[in-house]
């Protein structure tokens, strides 16, 4: 799942912010011996942070349906991360390195979900058929320091983005549903009533 999404941001951020250039994205750790190699200017896209949304937890299965509307099968739901990415342009000239950053904010910003074409196909992501959202830039929802962030890396402080993605990820496999209810058996003995469920399958 964490491939996919970045992925989906090489498409997009190639795409819109990068296109007709010579800038290179990469995911690449940040720290002061990467950046003493570095020689062509180059977008930094540093996954730094991975946790699960607990707002988005649901319990109990899902039900699955086949063409005809019936229920086919049932799995757990999916459990939803939330991936942070600290977002740096690097060049020789910091007014360069602005310009980048703020072609790749308004790039991103734009967008509230991941669009459906940057997905890999064939992907989790795009089998999930579910929306992805996109922040950039937002306050995060609890203290966070960037500055601690280029500490425990050993660089310097520079302007960054802060880019979540929030990707669901599977965790069950989908279990067969039963034949259908598709008769109730009505027994009274005594005065009591009893219901019996009579489960017949569909003629082929």
């Amino acid at each position: 799942m964490l491939h996919e999404v970045d992925d989906a941001l090489r498409a997009l951020v190639s795409t819109h912010a990068l296109a007709g250039g010579d800038v290179r994205l990469v995911f690449d750790a940040p720290t002061r011996e990467w950046a003493a190699q570095r020689n062509t200017p180059t977008v930094n896209a540093y996954l730094y942070d991975v946790r699960e949304d607990m707002a988005r937890r649901e319990r109990g299965p899902t039900r699955m349906h086949g063409k005809d509307g019936q229920v086919t099968a049932y799995r757990q739901p999916p459990r939803f991360y939330r991936l942070s990415y600290l977002v740096t342009a690097w060049t020789k000239q910091p007014e360069d390195e602005h310009r980048l950053l703020s072609a790749v904010l308004g790039s991103l910003v734009r967008y509230e979900t991941l669009p459906e074409e940057t997905l890999p196909a064939g992907g989790m992501l795009a089998a999930a058929g579910i929306t992805i959202p996109i922040t950039v830039a937002v306050p995060p929802p609890e203290p966070r320091s960037i500055a601690d962030i280029w500490s425990a890396l050993g660089g310097e402080l520079k302007p960054s983005l802060d880019v979540v993605v929030v990707a669901p990820l599977p965790v069950s496999p989908e279990f067969p549903a039963g034949p259908q209810v598709t008769e109730l058996e009505v027994r009274v003995r005594d005065n009591v009533y009893a219901v019996t469920e009579v489960r017949r399958k569909p003629l082929a």
